[in-house]
């Protein structure tokens, strides 16, 4: 799209023609002649023959001149009026936050205890589909993923790759890292990875996950709690999974029954000004999650930006090299 700076300029074109109206011819050396020349119909001026482009003093020739003359004038009246050519709009990333994900897959998250359309699911699959949705929105924020067992992975760094994070959650699977769980040691590998990150830790943010308790690890609960509470992390922590609940699957897979430390995880979010969510089925699990949305907001603020290609030197090379030619023409007659 083209558009002008200065659209209301485009009146200086009546200004020849006022001229011509209003101002009487200047009497002097040179007889009879306007103020502004380009706009006489040159019939005082010296009959001198022209050769060369054709041109005459016949009142063809002289008609050719004029209109040369104010299509000069126009094309100066167009780059005065700062012609700019507006391309298609680029959407600047609004405030973002970091949110890095420590999510538990060690075996006891394989136990069926949610329900989706009357169907047992496993936890881990439940977990899949929600976070996956909760990536989804957060358009603007910077991403990270942290998977834990008897240890801690990062499997992916603060990234706006939103697709890169969501193929990881839905490929991993519980007993990846280990059957026990080590929280201690994803918190602590968390808050490296934040501070590795070289900026401050003011608005970063972190989500834990997990069924059990921490009983695995170098790292314990109450010093990870200290370590995040010095750092200024906010840490969520959610507890999933239905305590009451025990599935025919824990008689092939004695090390999946776990033990949720609700109070352990109540304290960390406390300590760092966070918040404590428990989620024993598919639709509290989601709505966690919302919380969340609800706590830290996504910017929704859309702030576009506009390239803009000045077009002005455009009308202004052509009345420059018209009025050249014109003068060339002069000279010659």
């Amino acid at each position: 799209m083209i558009t002008f700076e200065y659209p209301y300029l485009f009146l200086l074109i009546c200004i020849p023609f006022l001229v011509r109206y209003f101002l009487p011819p200047v009497k002097g050396l040179y007889g009879s002649a306007l103020k502004v020349p380009f706009v006489t119909d040159f019939k005082n001026i010296a009959k001198i023959n022209s050769k060369g482009l054709g041109f005459s003093v016949s009142s063809s020739g002289l008609s050719k001149k004029w209109l040369t003359t104010l299509l000069i004038w126009l094309l100066l009246v167009f780059a005065f009026m700062r012609p700019v050519k507006i391309g298609e709009p680029i959407r600047l990333e609004g405030k973002s936050r970091d949110v890095l994900m420590v999510t538990d897959i060690s075996t006891s998250m394989l136990e069926d205890d949610f329900y989706f359309q009357g169907k047992r699911i496993s936890r881990i699959g439940a977990v899949k589909a929600v976070v996956s949705d909760f990536v989804n929105r957060r358009t603007s924020d910077r991403l990270g993923l942290i998977l834990f067992g008897t240890r801690a992975y990062l499997q992916a760094p603060l990234t706006f790759d939103r697709n890169s994070v969501q193929e990881i959650l839905w490929s991993m699977e519980a007993g990846m890292a280990g059957n026990s769980t080590a929280i201690g040691d994803a918190l602590g590998l968390a808050l490296k990875s934040l501070k590795d990150s070289g900026e401050s830790l003011n608005n970063k943010v972190i989500i834990l996950l997990t069924d059990g308790e921490n009983n695995d690890g170098s790292i314990s609960l109450p010093e990870a709690i200290m370590m995040a509470k010095n750092e200024g992390v906010k840490v969520y922590t959610i507890g999933v999974g239905n305590s009451g609940f025990s599935s025919i699957a824990n008689a092939f897979f004695g090390n999946m029954v776990s033990n949720l430390d609700e109070t352990g995880l109540k304290a960390l979010a406390e300590e760092t000004k966070g918040h404590y969510f428990r989620a024993d089925d598919l639709k509290s699990l989601l709505e966690v999650y919302q919380a969340i949305d609800v706590l830290e907001p996504v910017d929704t603020k859309q702030n576009y930006i506009y390239p803009r290609q000045e077009l002005y030197y455009i009308p202004l090379l052509a009345a420059v090299l018209l009025a050249s030619v014109l003068i060339f023409i002069f000279r010659r007659q």
